[in-house]
């Protein structure tokens, strides 16, 4: 029985080292592979041993340090304002919906799934934003527009409420005459933590991989892109000069095409794959506590 149980504990242990390297080796190769040179690329494409590197991609995006350096401040801006008001806003909705006393529960419970399956559609969204609440070219469209709160969000605050709060603590806290305010502030969110970490890296991954807020609303005031609008600039100029190479032959071939786009990734990916692993113990106990239980 025993050697059973360690053949077993083996083989689950080799499928979870194959599934981390699965995980872990297209970074290591994304990142390979924007310091190798451009004629290696295209010669003998992506290779964890290429024959010779190079800094030529990110000597192109130096060249752009100031406005990098500055999508990067309106993107932690951004992604910081933007997450705080998210959980503030998902814990209120939460902590509400997880109270069975409360009236009209099941139907607002019903109108906040709801949104899950349907919306008003990109257009009308676009009027309703742009024209009637005036989002556009200020740094509201970056953080208002379907970003701010998530239906996805709320279910998993209030399934964790219901679930793992318990109800002799909420009950002591109202007999020490603690207002539903002060449960959730003193009581609630100190033992929310984990799924408080949890919904923070859900809505701060959200904002940071935005890019399509900055496209739609932001229409003379570029100077408010994120990085990831300024590195899609970048790569669409990069298309241009390929595309018409012949008037721009020059240029087209001092870019390193393939290389940048690869730099491009790994310059907006990388302060991510930093800040995750402080998270991590928080996210997969959140996830694993805030989970549907039968």
């Amino acid at each position: 029985m025993v050697g059973k149980s360690k053949s077993f504990q083996v083989i689950i242990n080799i499928i979870m080292v194959m599934l981390s390297l699965a995980c872990i080796l297209p970074f290591a190769l994304l990142i390979i592979a924007s310091f190798t040179d451009e004629a290696t690329l295209l010669l003998n494409g992506y290779s964890f041993f290429p024959a010779k590197l190079s800094l030529e991609a990110y000597e192109y995006i130096w060249m752009s340090g100031k406005k990098i350096l500055k999508a990067y401040g309106m993107t932690f801006f951004v992604t910081a304002f933007g997450t705080f008001f998210n959980i503030f806003l998902t814990l209120f909705l939460g902590y509400l919906l997880s109270k069975r006393e409360l009236p009209g529960r099941s139907a607002l419970s019903f109108f906040v799934f709801f949104t899950m399956l349907f919306n008003g559609g990109m257009v009308p969204s676009y009027i309703v934003w742009s024209q009637i609440i005036g989002v556009r070219d200020t740094v509201w469209g970056l953080i208002l527009p379907n970003l701010l709160m998530g239906a996805y969000n709320v279910i998993l605050m209030r399934t964790y409420f219901t679930t793992n709060l318990p109800q002799e603590i909420i009950e002591a806290a109202q007999l020490d005459a603690c207002s539903e305010i002060g449960i959730l502030f003193r009581v609630a969110i100190p033992l929310s933590k984990p799924m408080i970490a949890t919904i923070g890296l859900f809505s701060g991954l959200a904002y940071w991989n935005d890019w399509t807020n900055g496209l739609y609303y932001l229409v003379k005031r570029t100077d408010l892109y994120t990085i990831q609008n300024v590195l899609n600039n970048m790569m669409n100029n990069i298309n241009f000069l390929k595309n018409n190479a012949s008037s721009v032959a020059d240029q087209a071939i001092a870019i390193p095409s393939t290389g940048l786009r690869v730099a491009i990734a790994v310059v907006a990916v990388l302060p991510v794959l930093a800040i995750y692993p402080f998270f991590q113990k928080f996210f997969v106990k959140g996830i694993v506590v805030g989970g549907v239980k039968g």
